[in-house]
């Protein structure tokens, strides 16, 4: 810890030594990482030119309304077990007031839903109740999403179906920057994300837009490292792409996850929770395992729906995915929306910037 320690102040003491003349952003993409910059109070120990701008990198955030409303009323009627990673019960959907708005709440009006962890939790309980169907709410980044491939890829028990909500990291940081490239001035890429699908992925951010980029892990050490990377960057005038994660992330990623979500899965134009449709960014059964495709089984298509698609009225939650607000910056941040009450998905997961700003001790602006 004590080396640790250290090591973090050369960090800072090199950050800080940069001659920055003004503001340089930098967007860390993952959810992860803006809970260990957050929890580890990063912000406040670097140089005031240094400007850490939360970005997409919040599954639970942008999964579509209309997926979790199909979730929902699936479950209320009683076709099927319900399995979804725990994160997700409490994302609230745009429903009138009086009817159920959340899993969690009709879980708690009688709904068999299931908390999970992990897909192999989902198939202990399809092996577990033959006679009974189980879906699997499986919402998530590439990270969690080979798992799911792999998980198909066995002998599944016919029982279990997908009602998949996947989506692709890369195809909204580069929406993001097609739509406005100055905005920002440098990224730091998700190490999760990267060890699977490879840092040569991100190669598109210095060679299209001429901005660096790092890949980082999630230690102080491996944030610390791939900031100053971009910083120098940006200095020098030399955007590259940078592994600051060489530990777990290789160039060209993990060869066997990458085949299963091949094999298993394509990728499609898809929905985004507040955003609206970003080509080539999310992932569908393919071929013969279609047939564990839960909208087809279960004809969701067929259910009535009154959601709008977008965020709660008020809610900024989708242009604090996008970086183009803070969490503080929210009319209902810490007023309205709290982690107890959530108005917003932002402020549900784990991995959504409202959540882990308020989790941190950043209460909402005076």
């Amino acid at each position: 810890m004590n080396e640790d320690l250290s090591t973090a102040r050369q960090w800072l003491a090199r950050i800080a030594a940069l001659p920055l003349r003004e503001p340089v952003k930098v967007m860390n993409v993952c959810g992860g990482h803006e809970r260990s910059l957050a929890m580890l109070g990063l912000r406040a120990v670097l140089p005031d030119m240094v400007k850490l701008i939360p970005g997409p990198g919040c599954p639970v955030c942008v999964c579509p309304e209309e997926d979790l409303a199909d979730a929902i009323g699936l479950a209320l009627s009683g076709q099927a077990t319900l399995a979804a990673f725990g994160d997700m019960l409490r994302v609230p959907i745009n429903a009138p007031k009086g009817e159920i708005r959340s899993l969690a709440e009709a879980r708690a009006a009688g709904a068999d839903i299931q908390p999970v962890s992990s897909p192999q939790e989902v198939l202990a309980l399809a092996k577990a109740a033959p006679d009974r169907p189980v879906v699997f709410f499986a919402a998530g980044f590439e990270t969690t999403t080979a798992p799911v491939a792999a998980m198909l890829a066995q002998s599944v028990p016919e029982n279990l179906s997908v009602l998949l909500a996947a989506r692709l990291t890369w195809p909204a940081v580069d929406m993001l920057l097609n739509t406005d490239a100055t905005a920002l001035d440098a990224l730091i890429a998700p190490g999760h994300v990267a060890a699977v699908m490879g840092a040569r992925e991100w190669g598109f951010i210095p060679e299209t837009y001429h901005l660096p980029v790092a890949v980082a892990g999630f230690s102080g050490n491996s944030l610390l490292a791939a900031l100053y990377s971009v910083l120098r960057q940006k200095l020098e005038n030399r955007p590259f792409l940078d592994n600051c994660y060489a530990e777990l992330v290789q160039p060209e990623g993990n060869p066997r996850a990458k085949a299963l979500l091949a094999e298993v899965m394509q990728v499609e134009d898809a929905t985004w929770r507040g955003i609206g449709t970003i080509p080539a960014s999310g992932f569908a059964l393919r071929g013969a395992w279609r047939r564990f495709d839960a909208r087809a089984r279960f004809n969701l298509a067929a259910l009535p729906r009154r959601h709008a698609g977008g965020m709660p009225p008020g809610c900024d939650c989708a242009a604090v995915v996008l970086g183009r607000k803070q969490p503080d910056q929210c009319r209902l941040y810490g007023r309205a929306c709290t982690p107890r009450a959530p108005v917003g998905p932002c402020m549900v997961s784990d991995e959504g910037a409202c959540h882990i700003w308020w989790q941190a001790g950043l209460r909402a602006a005076a």
